[in-house]
């Protein structure tokens, strides 16, 4: 059977990221994804121009529905928006014991534009990070959430605040590789992907989704990240161009 996974994230009118992103990524590694929708946000490939959230109260309904009648296997939380929305997700999460949790902390749009209202990145950080699982930052968002430059000083203090795994993502260096980082306790672990020449929309939400998914398959954690990385590159490997902004990943199974 597919592992259920509940995707809390925000909805990307464009396609190219947020919920559309998400249960495609799940879809492509195996699993089946089910949602609830943070937020419509007004956004296509070129930039994001606003958000609206979804009353608390509805979300809430929902979640009461979707887990009177599914058990799931793994949770990946991407676009939160509020502070009050992260009180809200840190008590659904805890009528999900034992459940592996992916967190993408979304601050801004890839291609531009807050995602974000009032002081979300400490809220974040304290709040629902430590009951997760891995944060899969990237770099920008990883330095905002430690106040610290650079990923080696960045990353294990995020480790250290949450007590949980972050893995790093190196897609916003100035490289010739992308090296992504995963910091867990006083372990280490590096990987090196070529770079690839274009700008893309929605390869966070993608990479932590197919983590997700091969966590609920029973993945151990650099399981999950190796597979998910693999699939991403491919996925980025094929992109396209839908607009006049960034590109698409054409999200295919492995």
């Amino acid at each position: 059977m597919k592992p259920n996974i509940l995707v809390i994230a925000g909805h990307d009118p464009s396609g190219g990221a947020g919920i559309h992103a998400d249960i495609e990524a799940v879809h492509s590694l195996g699993g089946f994804a089910s949602t609830l929708i943070t937020a419509l946000t007004v956004q296509n490939s070129r930039n994001v121009s606003g958000f609206q959230l979804t009353p608390i109260d509805l979300l809430e309904q929902q979640a009461d529905a979707l887990l009177a009648d599914y058990q799931f296997q793994a949770v990946k939380i991407g676009m939160t928006g509020s502070v009050e929305m992260v009180e809200w997700i840190a008590h659904l999460l805890a009528r999900l014991p034992g459940v592996p949790v992916v967190l993408d902390p979304v601050l801004a749009a890839e291609a531009g534009g807050s995602l974000a209202r009032g002081d979300l990145a400490e809220v974040m950080l304290t709040r629902l990070a430590p009951l997760t699982t891995v944060l899969t930052p990237n770099l920008p968002e990883a330095e905002l959430l430690a106040g610290a430059d650079g990923v080696q000083a960045a990353g294990p203090r995020i480790a250290e605040r949450c007590g949980q795994a972050v893995l790093v993502t190196g897609t916003h260096d100035d490289t010739d590789q992308v090296s992504n980082h995963l910091f867990d306790g006083d372990r280490r672990r590096r990987w090196d992907w070529p770079r690839l020449p274009d700008v893309y929309h929605g390869s966070g939400c993608s990479l932590a989704s197919a983590m997700a998914c091969r966590l609920a398959l029973g993945d151990d954690l650099d399981g999950a990240a190796e597979t998910a990385q693999r699939w991403l590159h491919q996925a980025l490997r094929h992109a396209w161009r839908p607009g006049g902004g960034q590109h698409v990943p054409d999200r295919r199974p492995l």
